[in-house]
């Protein structure tokens, strides 16, 4: 990471990281509106306004249907989650990296330590985002516009009918998503940084950053779709006392999805979510990186 140029107080790794997430999801959300969507949809048949035959066609009807900010409903809850959640993400990789490196008597990180080091800090990510994400899933879901009226109401009312703990549904299909994505993600960086010629300008240093944020934002999307469509589905399920919910627990539910759906059925949503997430690893690297050199540079010119 561009953090080893150098080292830098942990404040400014999570500033830079909290920036680049809030950046990277005003530009795509509608994308995981529409991602959203398709994963909730269940069934291998879909026809009428209220299902969705792909990405394009669930943009259209949303917009048709109910209008153009219905694809920002929801926003709040991942604006909030997104400064914590990415600075939390570039920060735990940082440390994680150092902690690693230390503990295998490494002095630059490899292939195999970067893998590691990203599925340890989509780990810690994970404790993060949860009850986030519940609240988006949920506000997501065209059935929440008449159940909920907005993330203060999916918090009381979750809380109210299935209890605080409920907040933390869906925390193990978390973990696995966090974890496949970001072993892909930060794995990829290391990988194709060592690939591509080494850029000799701060042009060519961000060409390099969105091309090598989108190969691990794509490789990290294509590892961790599954668990994304399960995650979905189980955060999306209101608990009812005495009753089993049909997605419970995230391997089982790959199961019962591949089962009833086909195997298909587990990549529900890839394409709105691989266009966000590849270019949005570009995006997010990029900003990264320039906040941390934004950083290093104002600290070197106090003399710090």
């Amino acid at each position: 990471m561009a953090s080893e140029k150098a080292p830098l107080p942990f404040v400014y790794t999570f500033m830079a990281g909290a920036i680049a997430g809030v950046s990277e999801i005003l530009v795509m959300y509608p994308l995981d509106v529409v991602k959203t969507r398709v994963q909730l949809q269940t069934g291998k048949a879909a026809a009428g306004a209220d299902t969705y035959n792909g990405m394009f066609d669930c943009f259209s009807k949303i917009i048709r249907n109910e209008g153009f900010s219905r694809l920002y409903r929801g926003i709040t809850a991942p604006i909030l989650m997104e400064a914590p959640k990415r600075a939390t993400k570039f920060a735990a990789n940082d440390k994680w990296g150092k902690f690693y490196r230390e503990l295998f008597g490494q002095t630059q990180m490899t292939q195999s330590l970067s893998v590691l080091t990203g599925a340890s800090a989509g780990a810690t990510e994970s404790f993060v985002v949860v009850p986030f994400e519940l609240v988006k899933i949920r506000l997501q879901d065209k059935a929440s516009a008449g159940r909920y009226n907005g993330m203060i109401d999916v918090v009381m009312k979750t809380v109210r009918n299935e209890g605080i703990l409920a907040m933390y549904n869906g925390l193990e299909s978390t973990l696995w998503r966090h974890i496949l994505w970001n072993a892909g993600y930060f794995g990829c960086i290391f990988q194709v940084r060592q690939l591509i010629p080494k850029a000799e300008t701060k042009q060519g240093q961000m060409t390099n950053d969105i091309i090598a944020g989108s190969v691990g934002g794509t490789v990290g999307t294509i590892l961790n779709t599954p668990m994304d469509v399960v995650k979905s589905r189980i955060q999306n399920t209101v608990k009812v006392a005495g009753q089993t919910p049909k997605y419970n627990w995230a391997w089982p539910g790959v199961a019962t999805i591949a089962k009833e759906e086909g195997f298909g059925a587990l990549y529900k949503g890839f394409v709105p979510k691989v266009l966000r997430l590849g270019p949005g690893g570009g995006i997010l690297l990029v900003v990264y990186t320039g906040v941390m050199d934004f950083f290093r540079n104002m600290r070197e010119a106090k003399g710090l």
